[in-house]
């Protein structure tokens, strides 16, 4: 009896520590990500250090042949399903009504034209669909955060989302730095610039980072538009998820039921809508939104190194350069109508 119980106890054991390992490391590297983040410019913000930190990580385990084992406590879907909802405290439906109709309507006609043109062109190139999918979510809503709930919807790959995330931080961080001074250069008003710069940039820190750099007023406006898109991620998840259903997936069985649409809802996004409500109404004190968001932040951290950590080269080679193509464009072409769209409902008044 001792023989046989003594294998399996050294196995427990052995599992045991490679988990305490993977902790540790894990850890860590969101310590270091964030000092990084903390000690670098403004523009590099901690999801790309998590993110390159986990590559490096991913790589050195690869090479030791350990990944599998210093994998166990890894669980970048988890951690940004946590994020997201924490992300629920930020979005003030009361902030969001601040600015009247005119942010909502400028979220629904971004959100709306940017998601469609971006799956048209993803198709034109002919992208996997999944893939487009995930990319319009966040070329056309708030990046990151909406790529997640967007690849919930759908069971997208994790290459699809590491992707598309690669993509929000690399034309993010430019464009936080130049769109600020072609507004200063075209003489814009504080509101247009600040709505311009929500309507357009893919993550809400770049965001408020360009609107810092243009002025108080700028800030409020950039913040509270980009807040009116992000309260959108609830509405694409569902419709993402019951056009998938009916459409991309439809059996002979028919049309799906009520049973299969909640099975692949993304859960989370109930869960950052009612932070949201909660917030609106109250709930958190100033400090408790402030301590709310470093939770979230060390939750993404976690994410973006998980992301790096289960990234898959061959699956990126696979894909091949039309995915950035088609980011670009969109991108570009986001830029464009943000601009307009903006100048009218902000640029005049």
């Amino acid at each position: 009896m001792m023989a046989d119980t003594a294998p399996a106890t050294g196995g427990r054991e052995r599992r045991v520590l490679w988990g305490i390992a993977s902790a540790g490391w894990l850890v860590l590297l969101a310590l270091a990500a964030n000092r990084l983040a903390a000690w670098s410019p403004k523009a590099l913000e901690y999801p790309l250090w998590a993110a390159v930190l986990g590559l490096l990580a991913n790589a050195v385990a690869s090479g030791l042949r350990v990944k599998d084992k210093l994998g166990a406590v890894v669980r970048t879907e988890l951690f940004l399903k946590v994020g997201l909802v924490l992300l629920g405290a930020s979005v003030n439906i009361t902030e969001v009504l601040s600015v009247g109709a005119r942010g909502l309507i400028q979220a629904l006609v971004m959100v709306t034209v940017v998601f469609l043109f971006t799956w048209w062109l993803g198709g034109v190139l002919r992208l996997e669909k999944k893939l487009r999918a995930v990319m319009c979510a966040a070329v056309s809503i708030c990046g990151v955060s909406a790529a997640i709930a967007a690849a919930g919807s759908i069971l997208a790959k994790k290459e699809h989302l590491a992707y598309v995330t690669a993509m929000v931080i690399v034309t993010a961080l430019p464009l936080m730095a130049l769109m600020p001074w072609i507004a200063a250069l075209a003489g814009m008003p504080a509101g247009w610039a600040g709505a311009w710069f929500g309507g357009n940039i893919d993550t809400t820190a770049a965001v408020v980072g360009a609107g810092a750099i243009y002025g108080e007023e700028a800030v409020r406006v950039a913040s509270i538009v980009k807040m009116a898109q992000n309260a959108l991620i609830g509405v694409v998840a569902f419709l993402l998820a019951l056009y998938w259903v009916a459409r991309e997936e439809r059996t002979d069985a028919g049309r799906p039921s009520a049973r299969v649409l909640w099975d692949r809802f993304p859960k989370f996004v109930l869960g950052f809508m009612l932070v949201s409500v909660l917030a609106s109404g109250g709930a958190f004190t100033k400090a408790q939104v402030k301590d709310i968001a470093a939770l979230r932040n060390w939750a993404f951290t976690l994410a973006f190194i998980g992301i790096g950590w289960d990234l898959a080269f061959s699956e990126f080679r696979r894909m091949g350069l039309r995915p950035l193509a088609v980011y670009l464009a969109s991108t570009v072409f986001n830029t464009v109508l943000a601009l307009g769209v903006s100048w009218v409902l902000f640029g005049r008044g």
